[in-house]
Order: C-alpha cells, then sequence, then structure tokens
C-alpha cells in the first residue's frame, strides 16, 4: 500500500473535485494509450486503480467519487472491468484480515457503488464466497461452496458415460462376433473397422467400452499381431490418444489385489502396444505396481541378508548353538516361501523381450537396480532367448565346432525386433549391450555361454592373424576390449553361478588360452577380488564355497586323496578362485600338507590351473605379507612353502610357467632376491636339478660324468619323467625370452643382494640370500645347458667380452652362461669335420677335435682379453685362462668308479628281479629290460666320455707350452693364476671345486713351464684366514672340498715314496730354485726330495691349525660358522697329526661350551665336527710319524762340513731357497727383499700386539679339560707306559723335556730346512743314549738300574701332576710367562707361541746375530757329555726364538762356514780312529732297533711335555712349531754323502766315539735328570714373572 500511495499524489485526493479527477483520467488515457509495453501498461493500470481503491478505503476518497470517475476509465480498455475485479480481489483478501471494522465496510460500500461496471459473474469467480454473501450477490456461502465443487467435479472427475439404458446387448454380440471371425481370408482391419463404427452408431455403443474389448479379443487371440495392431492404431485416431493407456491402465489395477495375478496375455498385449509406440512406456509405467522405491528397498535388503548369511558362515558357532539356529533359520524360510506380490513391471518387461522389444526392456531395467531385473530366472531365460536370436547367423558361420551339427534357432517373426548380428562388429552394436544387462545370469542358459566363448574364439582367431587393415585393426582393438569386459562382466561371474559345469570351464578355457597371460590374470583378479562383492548372489556363493573348502581340507590326507581330490575338483570348476586362495592359505600355514593338495588336484580343468598359477603369485606378491621371519635371519616359512608347492604343482600339471618366471624376473628387476627360493624349486623339481651343498663325494663325482650318470647317481632322489615337465619350463622360458634375462639378473643380483638389497639384514640372511641368489643361477644355468640346442643358446647367450662389459655379469657367472656353448660349438665342428673326411685312426680324430677346438676357442681368446688390464697377460694368457674357465671336470677326468657303481647296482636290481616270485613275468620282463638298457647306456656314455677326455688331454699337451709366460716372475704368475681362475672358480660350485683342484694338479702333471706346483700349493695352505672370513655359508662349505681334493693329492704324495718320486720326482713344478724364465733347470739337486716334501707337508698342516684356531678365537659368527664348515669339510686328510688334532680339539671344545646357549647353530656345527674329530683319533700320528726327525745319521759330522749352518743334511742351494719359496724368487735383489719383509714384520707386530686377549685365552684354553684328559690317558695306558719305560733310556726324558722347550718357540715359515743344525744336535742325545743301552745289553748288566729309574720316575710324574692340580692357576701363569720370555727374547716382536696370528714374514734385523748363534750352535754341537748336551740344550731354548726368525735366510759365506767346520772335523777324526771296529757293531745293531726306540722316544716325550708345560699353548707348539723335527729326515741326502767321500765315514766314526763316551757320564746322570723337570719349571715360572712385567711394560712401550 505504501508503494501505491507514491503513484497517485496526495494534493490529487485533497484537491479531488477542482484538478485531481482530472489530473487521474489524464494518467489513466496516457497509460491506456501506450500500446508499445503491453504487459508494463496492465500492469501499471491496476497499480493505479489499486491505489484510487486504497484512498476509498482509507476513507481518503468518497466512493460515490471514485465510482463516478471508473465509470469514465471502464472505456479506455476493453478489458478494464477484468482489471478492477483483479483489483478487488486483492482488497477482498486485505480487508478481511484487518481488525478495523470500518475499512472492511468502506471497501463493502465500493464494490456495491461499482457492480454496474463489472458482472456477476467475475465477481462470483473472483472474490470470497463470504463477501459475495455480505454483497448480496449469492445467498449462502456454505451452499455455493458445495455447488462449486460439485462442478469441479463433474467436470473434471466424471467420464462421459452414454446413457447405458441406451446401449443395446446385441451390438455388442455382434462386435464380439466381428472380432472373432476366422480372420484368415481376405477380412482387413479396415474393414472391420468400418463395421465396429456402424456397430457402435447403430447400437449406440460406448466407444471406449467397444476399445477395450477389442483389446479382450486381441489378448486371447495373440498370434493375430498384424491384424489388431492395425485395427487398434485406426481406432485410435478416434479417440483421444491418453483412452488406450487408461484403458490399459485399468486392466493392470484390477490384478492389484493382494492374491492377484497377472495373466501374460495381457502383458504380451502392452508390450507389442509400447512396440508398435501405440502408447508411452512413462504413461503406463506409472499404472504398475510396486513402485520403484519399493525395488530399491527389497535389493538393499537382499544385500544384508547376504551379508548377515556370511556372517553366519564364517563365525565359530558351537554345538549346542547349532541346532538352536538351524531351527530359527528353518521359520524363516516358512515365513519367506509365502507368495510375494506380483511385480507388474517385471512381467512386462519379460513379455517386451519375448517380443524383442529391447529398447523399452533396456529402459525399464536402467530404473531398477543393476542386474535386479535379471535375477528374475524367466527374464534372464527370456533375454537370453532374445541373444540366442540375435547371434543365430554369425554364430552358424563362425561358431558352430567342426563335425557338429547344432539346433538351428528361426528369428522373430517381427520388423521391429534388434537387427540379428551377421560381423563381430554387430555383435559389439547390439548383443554385447544385452550381455552385460545379463551379468551373472547367464548362468541360466549354460547353451548360450558356450556359444558366446566359441564366437570369443572365432573372434581371437581372426584378430591374431596378421592380414588385417590398419582401420580394421583399430576396430578389431575396440572389439577385443569389449570382449575383455564381457568376459570379466559376464562369462567369469556366470560360471560362478553354474552349479560345478567342467565342460564350460574348459570351453571357457579354449577362448582364455588365446589371451596373454597378462590379460588372464587381470581378469582373474577382478573375478577374485571385485565380483564377487558386486552381487549378493556371488556373496552368498562365495561364502558357501569357503564353507565347503574348509570342510574338505579339515579332512584332507595322504589316505583320502582321491575322494578329497575329487570335492576339490567339483568345488574348483565353478569357483577356483575362492578356492584355491583359501588352500593357498592353508598351505602357507601347515607345509605337511603340499603332498595331499598337490595329489588332489587331480581333477581341476585346465582353467583351473591357470588360475592356481595366478593365485600361487598374487599370495606371493602379497604386499601384507613378510618374507622374514622375526628374527630377521630366515626367509619366512610361509614362502618357503609356498616355493615348495609352487615347484610339485608345476611339475605334475600342465600350468603355464610364464607368468610365474616373469613375476621373478621382475622382482629381481626391483633388487628382490627372495623369490628366486621359486625359481629354485620350480626348476629343481621340473628338471630334477638339484642344488646342495650336502653331496656326498660318490654323488659328486657322478656328477662329472654324462647325463645318464648324472641322473642315475648324482641326486638324492631317483630323478624320473622329468622329460615332458622339462620340456615345459624349456618352451615357457624361450617363448617368453626369460632364459637369458633371468641368468643375467641373477648374476647380477649377487652383488646387488651385498651392497643394495642386504643393506639393513642381518649378515646371516644377507649371506643366505647371496647363497639362494648364486644356486639358483648355478642350477637354472644347468637346467639351459643341458636342455637348450646348441642353435638356441649360441643364437641368446652372447659372447664373453659382451655379457661381462656391456652387462656388467661377474666374470665367474659369464663363462658359466658359455661354457655349455663352447662345449656345444666344439662339438658340432668336430661332427662336421668328421663327417667330412671319414679318416677313422685316432690321430686324426684328435686332430681334428684339436683343429675345432682352435676354430671355436681363437674369437673367445681374443675376447678375454678385454676383461682384464693388459699387464695380466704378461704371466698368464688369454689360451690359458680360456681354457681353465672352458673346461670342466666332464673334460678332465672319467669317474670310472662311479660308472662301475651305479652298473653294479643295476645288476643288483637285476637280480633282485630274478629272485622275486610275486612280480608277474610280463612286469619282469619289462624291469629287466629297463635295467639292461640303462647299463648298456651307462657303459656307452663312458666309453664316450674316456674318448673324449683322451682328446682333451691332447689338445692340452700341445696348448701347455704357451700357457704361462712369466714375464714378471713366477711367484706373480701364481698370484694371478689363483687370483683370476682358482679362487672365483672353486667357490662357484662343488663341481667346479673339485674341477680347481683337478686342474692344478693336472697342469703339474703335463710339466707346465713356468708353473710351480710348490708355490701354489704353498699359496693355497698358507693363510686361508682371509679366504675362509669372506665365504658365505655354501661358498665356505665349496672352499671346503677344494681344499680337502687338494689336500687329498697331497697327502697321496705324502703317503708314499714311490709314489712322490713317479708324480713329482722330476718335475718342473717341483723346482726349489725358482731361476729366470725359460731356463727350469734338469739338475736333480734342484729338485725337492720326499723327505723335504713332507717337512713341507707338515708345515702345510700347520699353518692350516693356526689359522683354524684364530678364526674359532675371534669370537666372530661368520669366521666361526665358515671355519667349522670347511674343517668338516677336510677331515678325510687333516688333521693327520695327533698335536694339531689335539689342539684343534680343545678349541673346538671351547666353542662347544661358549656357544650352547648364545648361538645353538654354532654350537651344533662345533658338536658335529667335534664328535667326528674324536671318531678320526685313532688314525692321527704322531709327528715324528708324520715327517722324520734327524736319526744319528753318520754323515752328520761331514753334512754339516759339506754344507755349513746354511740346513744340515740338505743341499746348500735347496736350504736358501726352500726359505726363499714364500717370499720371492732368486731374481729379486736383497736390498727390496729387506724393505719388504721389514714393512710386513712391523703390520705383523701392530696384529701381534692388538691381539693379548687371544693369546692368554690360548694359553690356558683348556687347562682343567686337559687335566681331566690327562688322568683318563693315566688310568687307560697304564700298563702301556710300563712297557715302553722298560724298553726306553733314563736319558730320553731330559732329552724330551729339552725338545718341548726348544721346538715351542720355532718360527712357523719356510724352517723346513734351516731348523735341521738344532735338530741334529738334538738327535745325537738320544742316539747315543740308545748305544748306550746296547753296550749294556751286551755285558748284560742294568736291567736293576733301570726299573729303579722308572720307578723314581713314575714317581715323580705323579707329584707333578698333583701340584698342577693344586695349582692350575700357577700353572697358566707359567705358561704365560714362558710364552712372554719367548716374545721378548726374540729382539723382534714376534706373534706369541698362543696367539696363531696369520703367518709373520720375519724380519731381517737380527740377522747377523742370528748367523753367529747359529754357528756357536755348530761348534758345540757334537757333546763329549751328557751335561753338555743339556746345557746346549737349555742355551738354545733361550734362544730358539732369536735362531728361528729369519724368513729369507740370504746365502752364508760358505767360508767361514767351512773353516768351523774343518776344526770339528780334525779332532773328531782322531777319535773315531781308536773306535771304528766297535762302531761297525753298534751301527748293525741300531738299525735293527731304531723303528722301535723312534716310535717310542716322542710318545713318551710328548706326554713328558704336556704334563711339565700343563698349558696348551706350550704343548701345541712344542710340538707343532717345529715342521721338520722329524728323527728320520734327509735320509737320501746322507746316503749321497756316504757313497761320495770316505773322509765322512771317518767323521763319522769319530762322532759315534764321542757319544760312547759320553754315555758313561750320562748314565750316573740319569737319575738327576728325572728329577730336574719340576725344578726347571719352578725356575721358570720364576723368571717367567719378571719377563712377563717386562713384556707388559714393552707392549705398552710399543
Amino acid at each position: 500500500m505504501a508503494a501505491a500511495a507514491g503513484a497517485l499524489p496526495a494534493e490529487w485526493i485533497k484537491n479531488w473535485e477542482k484538478s485531481g479527477k482530472s489530473e487521474f483520467l489524464q494518467l489513466c488515457r496516457t497509460l491506456s494509450e501506450n500500446k508499445s509495453h503491453e504487459n508494463v501498461t496492465f500492469r501499471d493500470i491496476q497499480q493505479v486503480l489499486y491505489e484510487l481503491a486504497n484512498h476509498v478505503v482509507k476513507g481518503n476518497l468518497k466512493h460515490d467519487q471514485a465510482s463516478n470517475v471508473l465509470s469514465d476509465v471502464i472505456e479506455f480498455r476493453d478489458d478494464m472491468s477484468s482489471i478492477l475485479a483483479d483489483v478487488f480481489c486483492i482488497l477482498d483478501i486485505e480487508t478481511s484480515c484487518l481488525e478495523e471494522k470500518s475499512k472492511r465496510d468502506h471497501f463493502t460500500q465500493l464494490v456495491l457503488a461499482c457492480l454496474y461496471l463489472v458482472s456477476d459473474t467475475v465477481l462470483k469467480e473472483r472474490l470470497d464466497p463470504e463477501t459475495l454473501e455480505s454483497l448480496g450477490l449469492i445467498k449462502q456461502s456454505q451452499q455455493f461452496n458445495q455447488k462449486s465443487v460439485k462442478i469441479k467435479t463433474k467436470l473434471f472427475y466424471k467420464q462421459q458415460k452414454f446413457n447405458l439404458l441406451r446401449e443395446e446387448n446385441e451390438g455388442y454380440a455382434k462386435l464380439i462376433a466381428e472380432l472373432g471371425q476366422d480372420l484368415s481370408g481376405n477380412i482387413t482391419s479396415d474393414l472391420i473397422l468400418e463395421n465396429i463404427k456402424s456397430l457402435i452408431g447403430c447400437f449406440n455403443l460406448d466407444p471406449n467400452r467397444v476399445l477395450d474389448i477389442i483389446l479382450e479379443v486381441y489378448e486371447c487371440r495373440p498370434e493375430y499381431d498384424e491384424f489388431f495392431v492395425p485395427l487398434i492404431e485406426s481406432y485410435m485416431y478416434m479417440c483421444e490418444p491418453q483412452t488406450l493407456c487408461h484403458i490399459l491402465g485399468f486392466k493392470f489395477k484390477f490384478y492389484q489385489e493382494p492374491n492377484g495375478e497377472t495373466p501374460s496375455s495381457l502383458y504380451r498385449v502392452a508390450a507389442v502396444l509400447l512396440q508398435h509406440n501405440l502408447i508411452d512406456l512413462e504413461d503406463l509405467y506409472v499404472h504398475l505396481l510396486p513402485v520403484d522405491n519399493a525395488i530399491l528397498e527389497e535389493h538393499k535388503r537382499e544385500i544384508v541378508e547376504a551379508k548377515q548369511i556370511v556372517r553366519k558362515l564364517t563365525m565359530v558357532v558351537l554345538s549346542s548353538e547349532k541346532t538352536e539356529e538351524k531351527e530359527k533359520e528353518k521359520d524363516k524360510e516358512e515365513e519367506k516361501t509365502e507368495k510375494p506380490p506380483d511385480n507388474q513391471k517385471l512381467g512386462l518387461l519379460e513379455a517386451l523381450l519375448k517380443v524383442g522389444d529391447w529398447q523399452h526392456a533396456q529402459s525399464i531395467m536402467d530404473q531398477m537396480p543393476p542386474f535386479y531385473a535379471t535375477s528374475h530366472k524367466p527374464i534372464a531365460i527370456a533375454l537370453c532367448q532374445l541373444v540366442h536370436v540375435t547371434i543365430e547367423p554369425l554364430y552358424r558361420r563362425v561358431g558352430v565346432p567342426k563335425g557338429a551339427k547344432g539346433s538351428p534357432i528361426s528369428s522373430l517373426q517381427n520388423k521391429r525386433a534388434p537387427k540379428q548380428a551377421e560381423s563381430f562388429e554387430d555383435l559389439r552394436k547390439e548383443v554385447f549391450n544385452m550381455l552385460c544387462y545379463l551379468g551373472p545370469h547367464l548362468s541360466h542358459d549354460p547353451i548360450l555361454f558356450a556359444k558366446v566363448v566359441r564366437l570369443g574364439k572365432a573372434f581371437m582367431k581372426e584378430f591374431q592373424s596378421d592380414g588385417n587393415k590398419q582401420e580394421d585393426k583399430e576396430k578389431m582393438e575396440i572389439l577385443f576390449s569389449c570382449l575383455l569386459s564381457i568376459t570379466d562382466q559376464v562369462l567369469l561371474p556366470s560360471l560362478t553361478l553354474m552349479d560345478c559345469n567342467a565342460c564350460m570351464s574348459e570351453e571357457l578355457w579354449g577362448m582364455f588360452k588365446t589371451f596373454p597371460y597378462q590379460y588372464r590374470y587381470r581378469l582373474y583378479g577382478q573375478w577374485k577380488n571385485e565380483t564377487y562383492n558386486s552381487h549378493p548372489l556371488l556373496v552368498k556363493v562365495k561364502a558357501q564355497t569357503i564353507d565347503r573348502a574348509k570342510y574338505i581340507m579339515k579332512r584332507l590326507t595322504k589316505e583320502n586323496v582321491k575322494p578329497s581330490g575329487r570335492q576339490i575338483g567339483k568345488l574348483s570348476h565353478s569357483n577356483p578362485t575362492i578356492l584355491f586362495d583359501y588352500i593357498l592359505s592353508q598351505i602357507q600355514k601347515y607345509d605337511n600338507l603340499i603332498t595331499p593338495v598337490v595329489d588332489s588336484l587331480k581333477y581341476l580343468t585346465s582353467l583351473n590351473y591357470d588360475v592356481l598359477a595366478y593365485c600361487i603369485i598374487e599370495a606371493l606378491a602379497n604386499p601384507e605379507k613378510e618374507r622374514m621371519k622375526h628374527d630377521d635371519t630366515t626367509i619366512s616359512s610361509w614362502l618357503q612353502s609356498l616355493a615348495s608347492f609352487c615347484g610339485a604343482v608345476f611339475r605334475k600339471y600342465p600350468i603355464e610357467l610364464a607368468g610365474l618366471l616373469q613375476y621373478v624376473a621382475n622382482q629381481l628387476k626391483a633388487g628382490k632376491s627372495f623369490d628366486l627360493l621359486i625359481l629354485k624349486e620350480v626348476v629343481q623339481k621340473m628338471a630334477g636339478i638339484e642344488i646342495t651343498e650336502e653331496m656326498t663325494m660318490e654323488q659328486l663325482e657322478a656328477m662329472t660324468g654324462g647325463e645318464q650318470l648324472k641322473a642315475e647317481g648324482g641326486y638324492f632322489g631317483q630323478i624320473r619323467n622329468t622329460k615332458k615337465s622339462s620340456q615345459r619350463l624349456k618352451d615357457a622360458l624361450l617363448d617368453h625370452d626369460l632364459a637369458l634375462p633371468l641368468c643375467l639378473l641373477m648374476a647380477q643380483q649377487r652383488n646387488g643382494v651385498i651392497f643394495q638389497e642386504g643393506g639393513e639384514k642381518h649378515l646371516k640372511l644377507v649371506g643366505k640370500l647371496y647363497d639362494q641368489c648364486h644356486d639358483t643361477l648355478v642350477q637354472f644355468g644347468g637346467f639351459l645347458a643341458s636342455n637348450l640346442s646348441t642353435e638356441d643358446y649360441i643364437k641368446r647367450v652372447p659372447s664373453i667380452d659382451v655379457l661381462c662389459n656391456e652387462f656388467h655379469t661377474p666374470h665367474d657367472a659369464a663363462f658359466f652362461l658359455s661354457r655349455p656353448m663352447y662345449a656345444h660349438h666344439i662339438s658340432s665342428k668336430y661332427d662336421e669335420l668328421k663327417k667330412a673326411e671319414k679318416g677313422n685312426k685316432q690321430q686324426h680324430k684328435v686332430h681334428k677335435y684339436i683343429t675345432s677346438c682352435e676354430l671355436v676357442m681363437a674369437p673367445v681368446h681374443d675376447a678375454v682379453i678385454s676383461l682384464h688390464l693388459p699387464k695380466v697377460w704378461d704371466d698368464i694368457s688369454p689360451q690359458f685362462y680360456a681354457t681353465f674357465w672352458s673346461l670342466t671336470m666332464y673334460d678332465l677326468a672319467v669317474p670310472h668308479n662311479s660308472y662301475d657303481r651305479e652298473v653294479n647296482k643295476l645288476k643288483v636290481q637285476m637280480k633282485a628281479i630274478d629272485d622275486n616270485q610275486e612280480m608277474p613275468p610280463n612286469k619282469k620282463k619289462k624291469e629287466k629290460e629297463r635295467c639292461t638298457a640303462l647299463q648298456d647306456k651307462l657303459l656307452e656314455e663312458e666309453k664316450k666320455q674316456l674318448e673324449h677326455v683322451q682328446r682333451v688331454l691332447q689338445r692340452l699337451k700341445l696348448e701347455k707350452d704357451n700357457w704361462l709366460l712369466a714375464k714378471s716372475t713366477k711367484n706373480e704368475t701364481i698370484t694371478k693364476f689363483l687370483q683370476l681362475c682358482i679362487f672365483p672358480r672353486c667357490i662357484f660350485s662343488a663341481i667346479d671345486a673339485v674341477y680347481c683342484a683337478h686342474f692344478v694338479e693336472l697342469v703339474h702333471q703335463q710339466k707346465t713351464p713356468n708353473f710351480s706346483t710348490l708355490l701354489c700349493y704353498d699359496r693355497v695352505f698358507s693363510d686361508i684366514i682371509y679366504t675362509v672370513a669372506s665365504c658365505t655359508e655354501n661358498e665356505a662349505s665349496r672352499y671346503g672340498r677344494f681344499l680337502c681334493c687338494m689336500l687329498e693329492t697331497v697327502t697321496r704324495w705324502h703317503s708314499d715314496r714311490n709314489i712322490y718320486e713317479k708324480e713329482c720326482g722330476n718335475y718342473p713344478g717341483f723346482l726349489t730354485i725358482l731361476r729366470a724364465t725359460g731356463f727350469d733347470g734338469g739338475n736333480k739337486a734342484d729338485q725337492l726330495d720326499y723327505e723335504n716334501f713332507r717337512h713341507v707337508v707338515h708345515k702345510w698342516h700347520y699353518k692350516l691349525t693356526k689359522a683354524s684356531v684364530h678364526c674359532l678365537e675371534t669370537g666372530e659368527y661368520t669366521h666361526i660358522r665358515n671355519i667349522l664348515i670347511v674343517l668338516t669339510k677336510i677331515l678325510p686328510w687333516y688333521p693327520k697329526v695327533l698335536n694339531l688334532g689335539q689342539a684343534l680339539e680343545r678349541r673346538v671344545h671351547k666353542i662347544c661350551q661358549e656357544e650352547k646357549e648364545k648361538r645353538p647353530d654354532l654350537y651344533a656345527l662345533a658338536m658335529g665336527y667335534s664328535g667326528q674329530l674324536k671318531s678320526r683319533k685313532t688314525l692321527m700320528v704322531p709327528e715324528n710319524e708324520f715327517h722324520h726327525k734327524d736319526p744319528p745319521a753318520r754323515n752328520a759330522v761331514a753334512a754339516t762340513v759339506q754344507n755349513g749352518p746354511g740346513g744340515a743334511g740338505l743341499p746348500t742351494s735347496l736350504s736358501i731357497n726352500a726359505a726363499r719359496l714364500e717370499e720371492t724368487t732368486a731374481e729379486e735383489p736383497g736390498d727390496k727383499l729387506k724393505e719388504k719383509t721389514q714393512g710386513a714384520v712391523k703390520v705383523i707386530n701392530k696384529a701381534a700386539n692388538a691381539t693379548p686377549k687371544v693369546m692368554t685365552s690360548n694359553g690356558n684354553s683348556a687347562s682343567n679339560s686337559k687335566i681331566i684328559k690327562e688322568k683318563e690317558e693315566k688310568e687307560k695306558s697304564v700298563k702301556e707306559k710300563e712297557k715302553e719305560k722298560k724298553e726306553k733310556t733314563p736319558a730320553a726324558i731330559p732329552e724330551a723335556k729339552a725338545l718341548g722347550k726348544d721346538g715351542k718357540d720355532k718360527p712357523k715359515e719356510e724352517r723346513a730346512n734351516k731348523d735341521d743344525k738344532t735338530r741334529e744336535t738334538k738327535e745325537k742325545t738320544p742316539k747315543s743314549d740308545k748305544e748306550k743301552e746296547k753296550a749294556k745289553k751286551e755285558e748284560k748288566t742294568s736291567k736293576d738300574e733301570k726299573s729303579k729309574t722308572f720307578v723314581i720316575n713314575a714317581e715323580s710324574k705323579s707329584a707333578a701332576e698333583k701340584e698342577r692340580e693344586k695349582e692350575p692357576s700357577r700353572e697358566r701363569d707359567v705358561a704365560k710367562d714362558m710364552k712372554s720370555k719367548e716374545n721378548i727374547k726374540g729382539g723382534e716382536k714376534l706373534p706369541v707361541a698362543g696367539s696363531l696370528k696369520s703367518p709373520v714374514p720375519r724380519s731381517e734385523a737380527s740377522e747377523s746375530e742370528r748367523e753367529q748363534k747359529r754357528r756357536k750352535v755348530d761348534t758345540h754341537s757334537s757333546p763329549s757329555h751328557s751335561s753338555t748336551v743339556k746345557d746346549s740344550l737349555s742355551e738354545l731354548k733361550d734362544s730358539s726364538a732369536k735362531h728361528y726368525i729369519n724368513h729369507t735366510t740370504p746365502a752364508l759365506s760358505k767360508s767361514k762356514e767351512r773353516e768351523v767346520d774343518k776344526k770339528d772335523l780334525d779332532k773328531s777324526r782322531e777319535r773315531s780312529r781308536e773306535r771304528e771296529k766297535k762302531d761297525e757293531k753298534d751301527r748293525k745293531d741300531r738299525k735293527r732297533d731304531h723303528s722301535n726306540s723312534d716310535r717310542e722316544v716322542p710318545q713318551d716325550s710328548t706326554k713328558r711335555r704336556k704334563e711339565e708345560n700343563g698349558t696348551t699353548g706350550s704343548s701345541k707348539h712344542s710340538k707343532s712349531e717345529s715342521p721338520s723335527d722329524s728323527p728320520r729326515s734327509n735320509e737320501k741326502e746322507k746316503e749321497k754323502n756316504k757313497s761320495k767321500s770316505s773322509g765322512k765315514e771317518k767323521g763319522d766314526s769319530i762322532k759315534t766315539e764321542k757319544m760312547e763316551k759320553s754315555s758313561s757320564g750320562s748314565k750316573k746322570e740319569s737319575r738327576h735328570d728325572k728329577e730336574k723337570p719340576e725344578k726347571k719349571e719352578k725356575r721358570d715360572s720364576a723368571g717367567g714373572k719378571e719377563e712377563k712385567k717386562h713384556h707388559k711394560s714393552s707392549d705398552k712401550h710399543r
């Protein structure tokens, strides 16, 4: 109202009569004439009139004034009265709300005044009934209201009916007769329509009822579509368009009662009318029940129910609760069986599908939840039928299998039905869409399922053929992706709902196998992880499958594999993913299920096997699972179980391997090597190639033979029938080009394990992974070598330089991969040459073989040059390098024993078959034939290998002169050989370890120039600590095998002089003078003779002991584990010397005690070794039997004269050069040498001082256990001792003691020769004692004396024993003191006896001093009195550390030596003349008794030494420190000397005379000697304490 006031100024109202009225009229006229903006004008006039009337209501203007002006305004426009009525209507509403009565009265008066302007009718339309009543236009408002409602009802809701009484029934009868007549003649719908029109007119029929009757008749006569549809269409032109829809709606409504059932005929009629567009679906849809919301609710309820069922199945229900649950379920099911109300929408949908109206059907389905409609079987079947019809022509053309007749399906007699598919493109347009709506419910029609799959197969055939244009290819790509979608959304879910239909599964596999495995696995993944959650039915099926799987797996055992397998098979046809997922989860927990599960999978279809492969890969790749156990040192058991299952299942069943192999390759690319476990298992099971470190030597030997021998004797399990499975594996590798990539990835990953993957991991695990990676590489390479043809191999494996330089393959692995290629290549070339020329002579064959070798290997020789620096080839030739790496054990030796063993086994088998009475004859015959065939094969193979080996050896004989160039030094050559050939290869595989040892022997036997066998063996045995410490577990085992084979050779040479002479005597490998190249010298004196070789072997044994003890004492896990593995492997040949064995035994015993609680795996290893070591104790020999300490040779003095102190009893050149063996060759000048050795000593000294703990611990390592052992030994061998003592001389005891002390501190390296001087002095005493004995025997006087002596001896022994038991700690101190003494006396900082550190190069510093002392010893070395002997011995004891440090004794100035020696000789000659005759007799006696006494003395002395020194360190070293303390040393030389000069004879006799004299003195002193050990010991300990202090302080000072 406020707004209105603005348009009509207040002045106008005030001066209404004067000017206001005219102004108002003017305004109205202006507004009415403005025609341009019609609606604006209309609004403005409304506004003006409203304001005017409003002034009247407010009382500002009288109603008559207003009516007057309005009567003028009315004429301005035709609709002015209507506008005015509108204004009154608004004011009516406004005033009725107001409380002020006056305003309402003003309004009423205004309306009354204007009644003549607005008609009553308009007012009645627009004003309230109450207002009308107050205006007097109507009598009663209530009646007016009722009347208006009636009128409205009549207008809008009542149908216009003809008067029923006017309709005549006869008309309807005639109508039905018209419609029901026989329509087969010429009667058309137009004709009938005219008749119907006539009937309606004539009989006053209701047209709507006529239409209803037409529809009824059509329902009853559905076959006359072509008549009724045009009729209804024509009829509809006379009606309103909605009529038909309404009539149909009423028909449907009639059946919507609770138990009503809509007839299918009505649905069909509606469907046909919809198809012909006579009605709209939207119009009809609203008449149908149930409403869409109800459908949605029902769908949600089904999902919830499905989930509840799943929950129930996964819950653990106790038996008491089970029965209650079942009853409840029954009640619920009964409730459900009440009939659900009819779903008219689905009924209509089914009818639409039947008549082929796909468009309308699709739109109905779109309004429902996905797959809701097709989950009703009739609809699914109707849709399937429609698909059948649509694909019929295409299926008949491309899908029908050969020879199948099939039953053709007739097409719909309906032009509006979907067009039938003639090509694959048509499929995409319609059929794929229909199938998508079907979803999992294609399961209702297995035949259609098969048809779709066959069409898929036909399409794939076309898709994979190449002859397509680019456009076609693009179309095909689209089609292919559609096919994949159909497979994912329709085929696989449908298979799930089919009840164990194996045929469908096989049919589907026919299509699936044409897909690449990547697509297949993607489909399986979707099927397993997503499809099952997409539909309530599938959710239920999944739960039921798991439930059933649990039931089967609980009952699966080895005994019921068959029935359980059948159940698994049944279940797997429909739901393989779910079933296998559960089975695999069980296998991961319980590995004992693997065998029964593998056996029970024999009833699966091909598709299921493929799904199984996918499930395995998915389980392996599970990111939630840890691949390591919680201790981080071992691979998880679930992974091991899965790998084992993989191997077994892939071997037994024809499952495609590509996916699994690619998975392993991808993991390797990602730098993860855990999954190599799978590859290892698969190759082992499928190809029968085992990789195990636990092979026996027999198996290893068999592995060096041909393929047949390997299969028979090389593996643990009898490998049979791997031909098919290995072929499958080979094909998978070649088809997908995975053979070489896997090899290269493994070879590279070996280092990756250490440097990348192993970063955070435990060292033990890193070792395991490295071993696994390496073993798998060896196994996989072995598989490729034995299964790939030459062409395949050569085509795939690049040349050696490419492998190493481009692919960065480690050299050992690169040669390992190339080796079979060379062998194949050579044999094929050889065969070609043989065919070309028919010459049969052996030489011709060999010549051809060598030619073929040259042809194949020449490029290799060139290629290897790039692998190493040029200076490498100064020492070894590329030819030698390539030869070493390209040969195998098969080429070097024939394992005759192995062949014989297997042939004998077969003979035994045949005999057993003959003796077996129960075996049926035909089986007997078969078995015997098999055995005979096998035997023939083996013998043939042996013969073939023998010929091959002979050819190879011929080839090597020709090559050998060019092998080692040694342009620098022999030492350097050996270094290169070990570094580049032996060490990398000996830890590559067990067979390679054997090969390396064999190759070294072969190079020696071939008398290869510039090859020093002695140096080579020396370097191998000298310091194994570093090699052992850097090995993994399996490498340690292989390294142990290598050492074992090397030791076997050495032991063979050591065991028998004849063998040594035959195999090493004149061989260049055993020259001790290492001259410049080109001259190896044939001088016999330069050869290492047998006795010295034995000393050297003892030195090697000692070195091994030292290294072993060092490793055992480090406390490092790797050191201890590896050395125990190595020691176990070399047990057959080491330890052979008793004292070394005991030293080891004590250390291992200590490990057992220390590690029992801490590291059980080390404890187990140590216990195992300890047991084996004890069992071999009986085979060990005392040191003096292992290598002879010098006997009192007749030529001793003469030898001294001749050779000087350089090495008693040895040729001078030998003694000097043997000393040089390890350090350097004769070519290097002295100054250089000094620098070298001094530098080395400094380094070593640091090392020695850095380990004081080790020293002491070794010293006391087993003092207590030792005491116990001694007691036992004592008890056991009291009697033996008594006997021995009777035979021995009293003088033996101090001698033994002296020996013990003296031997303690000799340094470890090449001392076999240098020590002879002191040995001579020592050995003379026992001999003089023996002569005494013999003199006594002749006189028969001293038996009583002897017995007395021994009684005293036994007493002193036991006293010493007791004392030691009381004071073990004091004894330990004594041991330490002795060590420290020895340490300091050397002048240089020597490694302590107990420390057993790595061998120390000796210093040159105190050389001159040592030389002087050595000369002194020489002058004193023929004593005239036994006390002199003792003095010299004690002197020796103190100075021994000083004397024998030097590692490389330079040649001595021989003139000085000779002067000294001549003086000695003159003296001895004078004495000897007198006693010459007597001596002859004695010598004969001595020869007789020599062996007995010789054996007895060391045993006794050993025991005595043990008791006196009381500690491990001292006793160990008293024996082991002097590798050449052997009484029979150097007999050869002495024999030579004898023949050379008669002067020596004289010298000898003089010496013996001297001894005789001394014997009388020594008799007297013998008793004192026995008491001396204890005293001496005390003296030592007292002095030792001071020494110890001094030692400590000097340590600090350093």
